[in-house]
């Protein structure tokens, strides 16, 4: 079931990035839809992956995290 899923959105990752091209290339007026939508989509991904995570553990003695040591 989690292979299907997968081979589900690397299908619909291909098809947007060929509405991207066709659309660059100057596309019917659906590709361009699906084309910002795609390029929204990626957007979104990079801003999640930018943003900072925040550990919630409480084993570091309440320091923030920081261990100093570089790592």
């Amino acid at each position: 079931m989690v292979g299907a899923v997968l081979i589900g959105v690397l299908v619909l990752v291909v098809a947007g990035c060929c509405c991207v091209v066709w659309a660059d290339r100057g596309g019917p007026r659906w590709t361009r839809a699906v084309a910002a939508l795609t390029l929204g989509a990626g957007e979104a991904v990079r801003s999640y992956q930018r943003r900072p995570r925040r550990t919630n553990s409480g084993s570091n003695g309440g320091d923030g995290g920081d261990s100093g040591d570089g790592s």
